[in-house]
């Protein structure tokens, strides 16, 4: 943005008896090798089976409820179960972390049990072979020999044996652990930089205080925070929150941690200009702000989350000059949210008490309280749903047991998830969680997530020299306080397999000085799998390339997988700070999205020298997306596409035949030669399926100037000369 603008263990095998010839001879022979043992050497002890699908992360193909996940069937209490919805064939898999010899599966059925089923093994998730295959299951506990090394092991239902769905108490795979059970240790705490406060501790003004003066204009620097605050109420505090501090209750509900005082964000420190007010976090808290209203005066890169402002909420800097954020989601605002010299602003899933000015680009999915659609004047662009979301996870505690939360999926969700009491979702044990901590390596990065543990960065940068590969379903890599990864020698920084529900969320990618091809990848080239059941989710996860050194990547973000949901993205070259020109901090492209089926909720890219946004994916939408082309375009010819003026901010392949997006706007700011003409702002093919919502382009200050908004259409913002005035669309075609 621009300066201005315990199961018991099986019994052990039975020794078949030894039959001898009754009489003396056999009590000679009885003496005689007694004798003989005696004076041997005692054999060596065979190891027990061991316990391997304890607490392993489980999948399965559906459950009954919200109650019944396919993790209760690994837990090890007889007391919870997995249960599947009513119909053939149904399944459930858990990975065992490493490939290791198997040598018994034991299924403990509750009353809903399977007449046929196959036990099937894989090393890979994807290639299975049967190791047990039956039609004459007889319920109750079967305790099944297998042979084979596998890391996945599944029970496929073939048939039920009631008008239920398929049902276990527990699902427990026996093996040789050597070699192949956890190495590395789960749990941990939580480093120095993470600051946890309960309401009796003292001193937590000053320490706020303190963060505060080393990060309110440290927008390159190295540090990195988080805030967690204990279940309970804290009187009279104002946590200002600078760059790359988080803030957070510990609580499973916002109400659980009470603030009375403000959580703010100011523009002090730039002459209250909000607009490079970056990569900051307010997440689960209650507020009662003094005033009666809390300042959040922030630009992209800043979530507000599963927060309860029981006031009003300021969205402007100080003196109302201007910002570039934003986004909210999953909270509740009990007053008006004043939204004065903010352009633009996504808020999906949550309520609020009203909204005030639009200035560019206001956007509202699934919100309680927001108002109704009136774009182009004033700017809001309003749908009563988010087709598809799920909140991301955060950390919190148990009694004294620290737990992530991983929230359920929603569709067609409409306000927060904690409205109703306890949210819908999954509790994980921190002890089923690598913590990372600066210094920790790549290689050990990818040991823990190979033994099925998840990832936990704390506060920190991360120098990875290889790619950290998430090849397992329902992995989750969360990060605290804005951890950032850098990745060196051009390597890409983050892989996710074809795989489902993996969650990535909370830190930053920052590009290397060696050109990396990409910096995440979200399923491999060519990646087929259906996810809708259980989408891979991209949350808060931002991409930096230059800024804070000149960093290279050719290609930012390239989505590959079907069902993926971008939820709140930054992809960003930079356009000030260190590292920063036409060459020195080259990025051809932002996003390519090549699955079908993906949503993307919240996406802000900026300033790519050639496409920000390339979609080849089948029945894609967007909801929100905010852009600046680059800046730094040294001339015409530097920016020319074939015989188009200029690479589109957001394009539609021609191969696509579906795609629908509301609330786009894309702005230029060609500052070292104001005569660049760009064609268009959108690029799309002219197809009954492929349909735009609330379309602008603007030209800031004349500085370069769009002929149309998308392909041919939509006014020049020629005519406007100097002055900031977008030219919009309410609809395409």
């Amino acid at each position: 943005m621009p300066a201005a603008a315990v199961p018991m263990a099986p019994p052990p095998p039975h020794r078949p008896p030894v039959t001898l010839r009754r009489g003396l001879a056999g009590a000679l022979v009885t003496a005689l090798v007694a004798a003989l043992l005696a004076l041997a050497p005692a054999p060596a002890a065979q190891a027990a089976p061991a316990l391997l699908s304890q607490g392993r992360p489980a999948t399965a193909s559906s459950q009954e409820n919200g109650g019944t996940p396919a993790a209760a069937a690994v837990d090890g209490n007889l007391g919870t179960r997995w249960s599947s919805a009513f119909s053939d064939p149904q399944w459930i898999q858990v990975d065992l972390g490493a490939a290791s010899a198997l040598s018994q599966v034991v299924l403990r059925w509750e009353t809903a049990y399977a007449k046929a089923y196959r036990i099937e093994l894989s090393t890979d998730g994807a290639n299975w072979s049967t190791a047990h295959s039956t039609t004459a299951g007889a319920g109750g506990t079967e305790t099944v020999p297998v042979t084979g090394t596998a890391r996945y092991v599944r029970v496929q239902g073939v048939t039920r044996a009631t008008g239920y769905g398929y049902s276990l108490w527990e699902f427990q795979v026996y093996g040789n652990g050597d070699g192949g059970g956890p190495t590395l240790p789960g749990g941990g705490d939580l480093g120095p930089n993470v600051h946890v406060f309960d309401p009796s501790t003292p001193g937590i003004q000053a320490k706020l205080d303190e963060v505060f003066r080393q990060q309110e204009s440290a927008q390159f620097g190295s540090g990195r925070h988080a805030f967690l605050f204990k279940p309970g109420t804290y009187n009279g505090l104002n946590a200002q929150i600078g760059f790359y501090t988080q803030i957070a209750g510990l609580g499973l509900r916002p109400g659980d941690t009470t603030i009375n005082g403000d959580v703010t964000v100011d523009a002090g420190w730039f002459n209250g200009n909000a607009t490079q007010n970056f990569w900051r976090a307010a997440e689960n808290l209650a507020l009662n702000p003094v005033s009666g209203t809390n300042r959040w005066a922030v630009s992209q890169a800043a979530s507000f989350r599963r927060m309860h402002v029981k006031g009003g909420l300021n969205l402007a800097p100080n003196g109302y000059g201007w910002a570039s954020g934003g986004y909210i989601a999953d909270s509740k605002v009990d007053g008006q949210i004043g939204n004065y010299s903010q352009q633009q602003w996504y808020t999906r899933d949550s309520a609020i008490g009203g909204w005030s000015n639009s200035v560019w680009n206001q956007v509202f999915s699934g919100v309680e309280g927001a108002p109704a659609t009136s774009f182009p004047e004033p700017r809001y662009t309003t749908l009563a749903t988010t087709p598809i979301s799920r909140e991301k996870p955060f950390l919190y505690l148990d009694g004294n047991e620290y737990k992530v939360f991983a929230p359920a999926k929603r569709t067609n969700a409409r306000g927060t998830t904690w409205a109703n009491g306890t949210p819908q979702g999954e509790s994980i044990p921190l002890a089923r969680f690598y913590v990372v901590k600066p210094g920790t390596t790549a290689a050990t990065m990818n040991a823990a997530l190979a033994q099925g543990l998840h990832l936990l960065f704390t506060p920190g940068v991360y120098h990875v020299d290889r790619t950290i590969n998430v090849d397992r379903a329902n992995t989750i890599v969360l990060g605290l306080g804005l951890a950032t990864i850098i990745p060196d020698n051009g390597v890409t920084a983050m892989r996710v397999a074809d795989v489902d529900g993996v969650k990535l969320a909370g830190f930053l990618i920052d590009a290397g000085t060696v050109n990396s091809p990409t910096l995440l990848e979200i399923g491999p080239q060519g990646a087929t799998a259906d996810h809708a059941a259980n989408p891979t989710t991209v949350q808060d996860v931002y991409i930096r390339i230059g800024g804070a050194h000149a960093g290279k990547a050719t290609t930012s973000m390239v989505v590959n997988s079907d069902d993926t949901i971008i939820d709140h993205t930054w992809v960003w070259r930079a356009d000030h700070g260190d590292g920063v020109g036409w060459e020195t901090n080259r990025a051809d492209y932002g996003v390519r999205v090549n699955g079908d089926d993906v949503l993307a909720t919240g996406l802000f890219v900026e300033h790519f020298n050639k496409y920000d946004v390339e979609w080849y994916g089948e029945r894609g939408r967007t909801i929100f997306y905010q852009n600046e082309k680059a800046y730094d375009a040294p001339n015409q010819a530097a920016i020319q596409n074939g015989s188009t003026q200029g690479f589109a901010a957001y394009r539609v392949d021609d191969s696509v035949t579906t795609h629908e997006a509301w609330g786009l706007g894309s702005y230029c700011n060609y500052n070292v030669d104001p005569t660049i003409r760009q064609h268009h702002g959108f690029k799309a093919p002219v197809k009954p399926g492929v349909r735009f919502h609330s379309l602008l382009v603007v030209s800031l200050g004349g500085m370069g100037h769009y002929n149309h908004v998308i392909n041919d259409t939509g006014a020049s913002t020629v005519p406007a000369g100097t002055s900031t005035v977008p030219s919009t669309l309410v609809s395409f075609p």
